[in-house]
């Protein structure tokens, strides 16, 4: 089950990446050029998906705004590990002291605050951009991998090769560096994956709301927005980045499903018998 999760999933976050890549050197329109005399076509063979209240091509906007949105999360997930992971490490490797606390009482704080109220506040100083987007996600992201890192680390600390390892002279740093971070590796890859996913929705939520990538660059986000009120009309405009948003987040679901079931021993066993 696992596997066949973790190939469905594959194949869908594949056509995302294949059509963010493909927008790089191809798009049927220029999604910058507005053509008010083709604006709201239906799905056709000159405009695959239709066209908006612009006239722009929406299949084109599609693959535009699936480079945005991995870029976004991507970045974002990226800044959550990098700093996540060391800060949990470190806590792990002196639970009780007063850098456990602090760096463990800092992520508490910055849960107290959801991405979108971050977002809100870094907007208020900087202005709405992508990378305002990028830094409100992975600021949320550093306290979610420093958790899930210094709990897993926790329990590597009591192992016998850990003992072993301190009998040897080697100290806290290197031990977390040489022996828990690569036992925490299956983990944290399953855990960057669910943050993607979520990562992919939370750019299409602050899009949605103006807080994300600005005109004239395509967002699913905003794509969903514009097309709020013209549903009873022109209702393909909401299903597509819909759908583009859905199959995203449950290929990246599936495949970090599918990957947790392969990665992780106890499921393996249970699966075989």
């Amino acid at each position: 089950m696992g596997r066949a999760s973790a190939i469905v999933g594959v194949v869908l976050v594949t056509l995302v990446a294949a059509a963010a890549l493909l927008s790089f050197v191809w798009t049927p329109y220029d999604v910058s050029a507005l053509d008010i005399a083709a604006k709201l076509q239906p799905p056709s063979a000159g405009h695959w998906l239709g066209t908006d209240h612009f006239g722009r091509d929406v299949f084109s906007m599609l693959l535009v705004g699936a480079r945005v949105s991995i870029a976004v999360a991507l970045v974002a997930v990226g800044i959550g590990m990098g700093l996540g992971i060391p800060l949990g490490l470190a806590a792990a490797a002196r639970p009780g002291t007063l850098l456990d606390e602090t760096i463990m009482r800092g992520n508490d704080l910055v849960f107290a605050f959801p991405s979108l109220l971050i977002a809100i506040m870094i907007t208020a100083i900087l202005g709405p951009s992508a990378l305002n987007a990028i830094l409100a996600i992975g600021i949320f992201n550093i306290p979610v991998f420093a958790r899930v890192t210094r709990g897993a680390a926790l329990a590597l600390w009591r192992r016998d090769f850990i003992l072993s390892a301190r009998l040897a002279g080697k100290g806290k740093a290197r031990i977390s560096v040489e022996h828990i971070l690569p036992n925490l590796a299956n983990l944290l890859v399953v855990q960057a994956t669910i943050q993607f996913s979520l990562g992919i929705l939370a750019e299409a939520g602050l899009s949605y709301v103006g807080l994300g990538a600005q005109p004239p660059t395509p967002s699913w986000g905003r794509m969903l927005a514009e097309s709020q009120t013209m549903i009873a009309f022109a209702p393909w405009l909401a299903l597509f980045p819909g759908l583009a948003i859905v199959l995203t987040v449950l290929g990246l679901n599936l495949l970090g499903d599918g990957l947790r079931d392969m990665l992780d021993p106890r499921l393996r066993r249970r699966v075989r018998t």
